[in-house]
């Protein structure tokens, strides 16, 4: 049984683009009580095409998730079914418009037996808290981290902007197969933490500052204060979308006992 009870919220804020293509949802499961399913979706393509993408990613997940029983299926094989079939549906919906919809993608099941499963492709992350300390933060898919990955990267390649912003792995790419990277954790408890969010968020924070922000406010909060300080510390006018989504594991609320004597029913 788990130890903790979840408390969750989303935030997001348009920056200074002309319309919000990053789209963030959590949802429970009918068949799997207990189960949760959060989900990360940064849309791009142009004007409508980059929403359409991401509102297919969390259409996709909240369809899928509904289908899901623990008797059936495992979250790992879930994850990787909501991320290929909203692949395809994106790469259907390019070949009937003149857009090229794309999206990158975070997904997080938490389980009753006290384990979080998560999978991710692009540059959205997630992040895993032990308290206020990070404990494990995923890898951006782009062309400057394969580089670094296969020790090529020299120093002129390290300071190129377009290289750390060039994504090599998203769902709706006709270049690249999609290549769905799963994380696990295992042996929850409370004061545990997990952040899904956009690179409209995370550039502005380092780890630790995440990590406390998070800990040290409710889930709601901790959504509003974020938020509001990347806005704070984007360029005037640069500010690109802005969404994320806290999960944290709290210990539930101790019931006061009633000692109080009461009429008991006569059994007839």
């Amino acid at each position: 049984m788990s130890q903790y009870k979840i408390e969750a919220g989303t935030g997001q804020h348009i920056g200074d683009r002309q319309e919000q293509q990053d789209r963030a949802a959590l949802f429970a499961a009918p068949k799997a009580p207990g189960y949760m399913l959060a989900v990360m979706a940064d849309g791009m393509g142009g004007m409508s095409g980059g929403a359409l993408a991401a509102e297919q990613v969390v259409r996709t997940a909240q369809q899928i998730f509904e289908r899901f029983s623990p008797l059936t299926d495992d979250p790992e094989s879930v994850l990787r079914t909501i991320a290929h079939e909203a692949d395809t549906v994106i790469k259907l919906s390019a070949m009937s418009s003149d857009k090229k919809p794309h999206s990158t993608v975070v997904l997080l099941i938490l389980t009753p037996q006290n384990s979080a499963i998560w999978a991710h492709a692009g540059d959205s992350r997630l992040y895993s808290f032990d308290g206020p300390n990070c404990v494990r933060r995923t890898e951006d898919h782009t062309y400057l981290a394969q580089l670094k990955a296969e020790n090529k990267l020299d120093d002129e390649k390290a300071k190129d902007p377009l290289l750390a912003n060039l994504l090599v792995n998203v769902l709706g790419s006709s270049t690249n197969a999609l290549s769905l990277a799963i994380g696990r954790r295992d042996n929850l408890k409370s004061g545990d933490a997990f952040l899904l969010c956009t690179d409209g968020l995370w550039q502005y924070f380092s780890d630790a500052e995440l990590g406390a922000a998070i800990a040290m406010n409710p889930a709601r909060q901790a959504c509003e204060m974020l938020v509001a300080k990347a806005r704070s510390r984007a360029a005037p006018g640069k500010a690109d979308n802005c969404t994320l989504a806290v999960v944290k594991l709290v210990k539930p609320t101790a019931e006061p006992k009633d000692y109080t004597a009461k009429k008991m029913r006569r059994a007839v």
